[in-house]
C-alpha cells in the first residue's frame, strides 16, 4: 500500500526553516526584510512557542455525564510564551527582558511595581517554504522571568529571556497571540493591488 508511505508533492512548500528572528515590530500584510533596529537579539538554540488553552468542563459534576462532552467544554483564557537564548544584548533588550524596570543613560533600574509601559508586542518571524515567512504576534507581551545571565570559559555569555503575552482589559476577549502563514510574493503583490486602487480612489 504505497499510498500510505508518501509524502505530498508541497510538502517542502509547507516547511519551516531556520531559528528565525525575535523582533519588536513586523507587518505580515506587507513582508520585508526586518530592520536591524528592530531585532531584539541574537539568538542560540532556536526559539520556543507555547500557546496553552486552559479549559472548564462544565459537565465533571453532572451524575451521568461522560468526561470531556463537547457541548459543555469552555475556554477560560490561553497562556501564550516565547522564550530561547539571547547571545547580544544592550540596554533597551536588558531594560525589555527585566521586565519592570527602566533605562538611563547605560543604566537599567529595576522596580517593585509594574506600569502599563512594560507591555509591548514582540514578534518572532521564521523562513517558511521556498517563498514565505511564519510569524508569531505575541500582544502585550511581558518578560516573565526577569533577567538571567550565564557566562562560561572561553564562551559567549548567555541571556534566557521568556516573554509571556497578556490579555487587555480593553480587549478581553482577543487572545494574546497571533500566527501567520505568509507567502511573500502573494502579499506583495496584494499590498500592489491594493497602493494602485487606492491611488485610482484619490485621483
Amino acid at each position: 500500500m504505497s499510498g500510505f508511505n508518501k509524502i505530498t508533492a508541497d510538502a517542502f512548500e509547507k516547511l519551516q526553516f531556520g531559528a528565525g528572528i525575535v523582533c519588536n515590530t513586523f507587518d505580515p500584510a506587507k513582508p520585508a526584510a526586518v530592520a536591524d533596529d528592530a531585532i531584539l537579539f541574537a539568538t542560540s538554540g532556536g526559539i520556543k512557542f507555547e500557546a496553552k488553552p486552559t479549559y472548564t468542563d462544565y459537565g465533571e459534576d453532572i451524575d451521568n455525564c461522560p468526561k470531556n462532552m463537547k457541548e459543555l467544554k469552555r475556554l477560560d483564557s490561553w497562556e501564550a510564551t516565547l522564550s530561547g537564548t539571547a547571545l547580544t544584548v544592550d540596554t533597551a533588550s536588558a531594560t525589555q527582558v527585566t521586565g519592570a524596570a527602566d533605562a538611563s543613560g547605560n543604566k537599567v533600574t529595576p522596580r517593585n511595581d509594574v506600569k502599563l509601559t512594560d507591555f509591548a508586542d514582540v514578534w518572532w518571524v521564521g523562513n517558511y517554504g521556498e517563498d514565505g515567512c511564519a510569524a508569531v504576534h505575541l500582544i502585550n507581551a511581558l518578560s516573565t522571568d526577569g533577567f538571567s545571565l550565564q557566562t562560561g570559559d572561553k564562551a559567549k555569555g548567555q541571556f534566557p529571556f521568556a516573554f509571556t503575552g497578556h490579555y487587555s482589559i480593553d480587549s478581553q476577549d482577543t487572545p494574546p497571540f497571533e500566527l501567520y502563514i505568509v507567502k511573500t510574493s502573494t502579499a506583495v503583490a496584494k499590498a500592489a493591488d491594493e497602493g494602485a486602487a487606492e491611488g485610482e480612489a484619490v485621483s
